[in-house]
């Protein structure tokens, strides 16, 4: 037979008396766990009263008057020049760093937004107020900078000179626009338009931006009072429709005034021809 094990007499062991050894090991352990938990504590409140609150407010992305062109542009442009003015492809370029000026030509000439995609943007009535071209304006300039038309350019239009301005634009804007400023072809379907309809920002606009065809004229090309007397000549001689001359022929310069005198000298010589030819 096996032998038969005796339970041993006692408390079970869930029951026992710890030794004193036991119990300073035990209370050691549960003194730190409370001095853990205090400094926690403490340390989570002096966080709490002195770092910043984690909830602050996001601050506004934009200014006031750009986060009104914002809300403009989501509406009436995002379609063809994508979020942020970024571009979409086969629609619209990106925006990024054409500065206001170029806003303040295209929109308030009415030029954008496009009805179809053409070969120039023609002129036409704007869809936009002046109060919001300039906060779409600012938007356009807040998102990438550039080019912006300075303020008080008609307060500078009196003291300019016309003669300088003159020979300015004789220079670096007939060749398209024609001396009278009545425009002109260009190739592949473009044109310059007329100057006639264009106030002093629009044209130091598009001289800041170069629209279509039309080249730059940066600072580095035209100073800021060379750009005043240009623009001085173009509102106070070609669109005052000055005529000292006599019949303007349509203002087109040159060309028309030469077709006149071969049409006409033509009819004279034939009219001499035949008076000589009945006289002999």
């Amino acid at each position: 037979m096996a032998p038969v094990r005796r339970r041993r007499s006692g408390p079970p062991p869930w029951r026992r008396r710890l030794t004193p050894r036991a119990r300073r090991g035990a209370g050691r352990r549960l003194g730190a766990a409370v001095r853990l938990l205090i400094a926690l504590t403490l340390a989570g409140g002096v966080y709490a009263a002195f770092a910043p609150s984690a909830q602050a407010q996001e601050e506004p992305r934009f200014s006031g008057a750009a986060a009104e062109g914002e809300a403009l542009f989501d509406v009436g442009c995002v379609t063809c020049h994508g979020r942020s003015a970024g571009g979409v492809q086969g629609r619209g370029p990106s925006l990024v760093g054409v500065g206001a000026a170029s806003v303040e030509f295209q929109v308030g000439t009415g030029r954008m937004p496009l009805a179809r995609q053409e070969a120039q943007a023609m002129r036409k009535p704007p869809q936009y107020s002046d109060e919001e071209v300039r906060q779409l304006a600012a938007y356009i300039q807040e998102i990438g900078g550039g080019p912006v038309v300075p303020d008080g350019i008609g307060d500078q239009l009196g003291e300019a000179d016309l003669t300088r301005g003159g020979e300015l634009f004789r220079i670096n804007c007939s060749q398209c626009h024609a001396f009278g400023g009545g425009g002109g072809a260009l190739s592949s379907g473009k044109y310059a338009p007329s100057l006639y309809p264009a106030s002093d920002r629009t044209i130091y606009a598009a001289m800041l931006s170069g629209p279509q065809n039309m080249p730059v004229f940066g600072d580095s090309q035209l100073t800021p009072e060379q750009k005043v007397d240009l623009i001085a000549y173009i509102q106070q001689v070609v669109q005052d429709d000055r005529d000292p001359g006599g019949f303007n022929l349509g203002r087109y310069g040159p060309s028309t005034e030469g077709l006149a005198i071969f049409l006409v000298g033509i009819v004279v010589l034939v009219f001499a021809s035949l008076w000589i030819a009945g006289k002999s």
